[in-house]
This record gives C-alpha cells, sequence and structure tokens, in this order.
C-alpha cells in the first residue's frame, strides 16, 4: 500500500509520497513513488503512482518516450513538447493504456487486477498550473477551485486534515505542513505507508523548483511535527467538555430531544417490530 497526495493552490503546487510497499508482512520493501520531469524555463511535472508496483514502473518508463498522435500525418505529443498539462496527461493516459494492452490479460490469468492510480501535475511555458487524477483505464479528471487537492493509495485516514484546512488561498509552506500532517496520520493508522518521503513544492510560474527533499525518520522538522501534532491534538481533546447524562446542569446538554426525528426503540419481546 502507499499514500499519495497533490495538492494545487494559488500560490504553488505540493506532492508528498511515501516509499514503502509490501506483499505480505514479511515482505516490505522500499521504492519511490514520485518523479519529477523538469526543463527550467519551459516545463515542470510531477508523477506519483500509487497501485501495483510493476504496472506503475511500466508506465513510468513508457511515459518518457510515449508518443500520441492526433492523425497520421500530424507530429507526435510528448511530455516534452506538450504546450499544455492537459496534453501532458492525455500522453500519460496513452501510456497507461499502452501497458495495458500488453500486460493486462496476462495479469487477469494471475488473478490480478490492472490496480494503478496516479496524480499528475505542473506547469507548462504559458499557461497556469493543472493537476489531474489518473485512473487505470487511462482516464483522468482535474483538480478545481472546490476541490483542490487529489489523493491516491490509503487514503481515508489523511483526508479529514486536508478538508478542514485546505482553500485555494493557503500559503504553500501551511499546505506542505497540511499534507504532512495527513501522511503522518496515516502512517500512525496503517503500518503499509512509511518513511522515507518524498516533498516538493513549487511556486507558480517559476517553471523549475529546488524544494525538493526525502524525509526520514531522523528529519528534525519531521520529528517535531510529529511530535507536536500528537501531543496537540491530545491538548485539543482533553480540553472539549465531557458529555453529561445525568441531570447536572451544562451548557452543552447531549440528552436533548431531536427536532426532527424519533429516539431509537428498544425491543423487549420476541412479538415487537421495528416497523
Amino acid at each position: 500500500m502507499t499514500y499519495c497526495v497533490g495538492i494545487k493552490l494559488n500560490a504553488g503546487l505540493v506532492f508528498l509520497s511515501d516509499s514503502r510497499t509490501n506483499a505480505g508482512v514479511d515482505h516490505i520493501s522500499t521504492f519511490r513513488k514520485m518523479i519529477v520531469y523538469e526543463q527550467p524555463g519551459d516545463r515542470v511535472m510531477v508523477l506519483l503512482s500509487a497501485g501495483n508496483l510493476s504496472i506503475s514502473q511500466s508506465v513510468r518508463e513508457i511515459l518518457q518516450i510515449e508518443e500520441l498522435r492526433e492523425a497520421e500525418d500530424s507530429p507526435p505529443i510528448t511530455i516534452w513538447n506538450a504546450t499544455s498539462m492537459f496534453d501532458a496527461a492525455r500522453v500519460l493516459g496513452s501510456a497507461v493504456r499502452h501497458v495495458y494492452d500488453r500486460d493486462a490479460e496476462a495479469l487477469k490469468h494471475a488473478g490480478l487486477d490492472f490496480n494503478v492510480s496516479f496524480i499528475f501535475g505542473g506547469q507548462v511555458k504559458g499557461e497556469g498550473m493543472r493537476l489531474f487524477l489518473v485512473y487505470a483505464a487511462g482516464n483522468f479528471i482535474e483538480a478545481t477551485t472546490e476541490t483542490p487537492y487529489f489523493q491516491a493509495g490509503e487514503s481515508k485516514y489523511g483526508k479529514p486534515v486536508l478538508d478542514r484546512v485546505l482553500t485555494p488561498e493557503t500559503p504553500l509552506d501551511e499546505a506542505a505542513k497540511c499534507a504532512l500532517v495527513s501522511m503522518d496520520s496515516t502512517m500512525k493508522s496503517n503500518l503499509s505507508v512509511g518513511l522515507p518521503l518524498d516533498l516538493v513544492v513549487y511556486e507558480a510560474n517559476r517553471l523549475e523548483t529546488d524544494k525538493v527533499v526525502c524525509i526520514d525518520a531522523e528529519n528534525p522538522y519531521y520529528r517535531m511535527m510529529h511530535n507536536s501534532w500528537g501531543q496537540k491534538l491530545r491538548e485539543v481533546f482533553d480540553s472539549i467538555e465531557d458529555p453529561v447524562w445525568d441531570d447536572a446542569y451544562t451548557e452543552h446538554p447531549l440528552k436533548m430531544p431531536a427536532t426532527r426525528h424519533s429516539p431509537l426503540r428498544k425491543i423487549s419481546t420476541p412479538e415487537e417490530k421495528l416497523i
């Protein structure tokens, strides 16, 4: 299992991935899930992958040379000459289908699904930043103002903090912190997601990035964030008033009649029916 998150903000893009893969509890390995394609001054693209490792590695290898043609006599579109991130995402989708055509039948005979997904984002000179989630069929969706982030892999544990914190106006450093908290929450609840982490932060319109870091267990910022988040979460939890079940006074009573629903019925005999 893995966990990846990509975030699109007005100020830039944030990408974070773990590096753990497992084929059972006694076969855990480290494989990086992120790759950066960069031609300074022209384009920056970041690819994060989740799912079957052999499929994602094949797609990544093919993507660098994949060509998409609109017609037989038209020049090929690649990730290196695409004039938009949309066209680059189409090339990625073509690479996914290329691997599917080659491997899907053999995987099916082996009892394996063609399971892979990608987060793909960046900026090409002449247009704004864009962020896509690419599915196993090669189709994709794009991040919007209402949905400024995508997750791939083990997403459920890290989603609440993203929903509560992120907006398009969130500063880049705050979004990077939010992504790390999201990852830390996931690692706390799922041992199949683990260190080291790869973090890339891209500032809008720079068309290159130097904010690339590999985070391991000895990273000072990660250790501080991990300890602080757990401690502060406990402090906030302890500061919330416990529910009152007797008739003692409280400004926040729990046992109040619901405005539109009746209380839960108790069944006392075999003859009673719920409906």
